[in-house]
């Protein structure tokens, strides 16, 4: 109890920031590890950390030695692994994000557009294929499509998915709050563990987010049903809701 009493006594101010900021970094590493697509090389470093913690504990001199010099070389390959995932939490921060978790105005409208449409699509039964660019460049994508470059709109997005249009079969690809293009062609997954009723809108979204950071997502054209896809994972059947969460928690650009 006197020990309570005296660690409260010299308790200050400085102390509680410095709670703050270790609690938040540590949430964001853990929203980090929960997002990225390196899933795997996270539990590798989280196991090359253990071992050096148990050579060292139990005098292994030749394994303590060894990871204790190639220590500075996990550091930078966990820099280069997690480049874009660590600029964007950084920028949050810069940006006023941090602890108070907001989203820009101008995000806010685009995620409530894109939900509309999507919305709009489900109830007309139209199939669709929307992606959005985050910090990986999709300029190679976006060339093989039509250029729009148009404000980003409900109405718009449902009129490029018409049946029978000449860009309704393709990806709409947004950048930046614009339609940067439409009519897109996206790689296809070639996963095998991708589940056999998936058709091609879904293994184009599936594939794009494998190969870059962007975010896809699908209104399926049979089913009705909204689909959501990161970083090479696809999330089935969400609803409108979940989807404009989705996209606000993922959906800021690192500029």
């Amino acid at each position: 109890m006197n020990n309570l009493i005296t660690l409260f006594s010299n308790f200050r101010f400085v102390d509680v920031l410095d709670i703050l900021v270790v609690s938040y970094l540590t949430y964001q590493l853990l929203l980090l590890i929960r997002e990225v697509r390196a899933t795997r090389i996270v539990l590798g470093f989280a196991i090359l950390f253990l071992a050096t913690v148990i050579a060292s504990q139990f005098h292994l001199l030749t394994l303590d030695w060894l990871l204790s010099n190639l220590g500075p070389f996990f550091i930078i390959a966990f820099v280069v692994v997690f480049q874009s995932d660590l600029r964007r939490i950084i920028t949050q921060i810069g940006r006023g994000g941090g602890f108070w978790g907001g989203v820009f105005q101008g995000d806010a409208v685009l995620f409530k557009e894109v939900t509309a449409a999507v919305k709009d699509l489900v109830k007309t039964k139209r199939g669709a294929l929307i992606v959005l660019e985050r910090d990986d460049s999709l300029q190679s994508v976006f060339d093989n499509g039509t250029k729009i470059d148009a404000d980003v709109t409900a109405e718009l997005i449902v009129t490029l998915f018409v049946p029978h249009s000449p860009l309704h079969d393709g990806a709409v690809m947004l950048r930046g709050g614009k339609i940067a293009a439409a009519g897109c062609i996206l790689p296809l997954s070639q996963n095998p563990n991708l589940n056999k009723s998936y058709g091609t809108r879904h293994r184009a979204a599936v594939g794009i987010t494998e190969e870059t950071d962007a975010l896809a997502i699908v209104v399926s054209e049979e089913k009705h049903t909204i689909s959501f896809a990161m970083a090479g994972k696809i999330t089935p059947e969400i609803d409108s809701d979940t989807l404009e969460e989705m996209l606000t928690l993922y959906g800021t650009k690192v500029d």
